[in-house]
């Protein structure tokens, strides 16, 4: 593998919002940062600003292009956004808990827990396995346009547990050991086609933001 093969993704989940908080189901709808979230933005950016980055991209949800623009501020970039890179759509999930889905959709639920790839909620949800090959399409794609690079990729969490069983090799079903923070850098090289995972929950510059939103 050449060095300058490889395109080094910065892969970044959105900031809080007030669903996320509260345990409810976002999906594609469109929800703002909250209080929080905007810091998390700030802090992530101020912790990639030493940094060379060369793109921006984000979902082009609300909570994901707000985390990007102060990342793509820093950088003197123009965030780019990218449907592909959305969070799964719930249909007629989105807007509530697991806890209320487990009383009125109990099968669905249990589904959803085992995390069966053909599994999509009623009302219009996506497929697991469809949004799998949704996602990392999209990101190998991005990838492959800045073949040795660095870029900064804000998506969401259930894209994020797509991309970290891509990189390792894990399956759909498989349970997850890993964390989606709101907000942490997550490390992957794409070479090839195919993503190599180097580092995981870099979130040592959210400390500052837990000790001044808890003040």
């Amino acid at each position: 593998m050449l060095q300058d093969e490889a395109t080094l993704l910065l892969l970044i989940r959105h900031g809080e919002t007030d669903w996320n908080a509260s345990a409810r189901i976002q999906g594609h709808t469109d929800i703002a940062l909250n209080a929080r979230g905007q810091a998390q933005a700030q802090a992530v950016a101020q912790a990639l600003g030493e940094m060379q980055i060369h793109g921006v991209y984000a979902s082009d949800l609300l909570r994901a292009r707000e985390t990007a623009a102060p990342i793509a501020a820093a950088q003197g970039l123009v965030p780019r956004t990218d449907a592909a890179l959305r969070e799964r759509a719930f249909g007629a999930f989105e807007g509530s808990s697991f806890a209320q889905l487990q009383d009125t959709h109990p099968d669905a639920c249990m589904r959803w827990r085992k995390r069966d790839p053909s599994f999509a909620a009623p009302g219009g949800g996506e497929r697991l396995d469809a949004f799998y090959a949704r996602v990392t399409a999209a990101v190998l794609g991005i990838a492959e346009r800045h073949l040795g690079q660095t870029l900064a990729i804000v998506t969401h969490g259930g894209a994020l547990d797509c991309l970290h069983r891509c990189a390792t090799g894990q399956a759909l079903d498989a349970p997850r050991t890993w964390e989606l923070r709101n907000a942490a850098i997550n490390r992957v090289l794409a070479v090839d086609g195919r993503l190599i995972l180097v580092g995981w929950n870099d979130s040592g510059h959210l400390d500052s933001v837990l000790d001044e939103t808890a003040a």
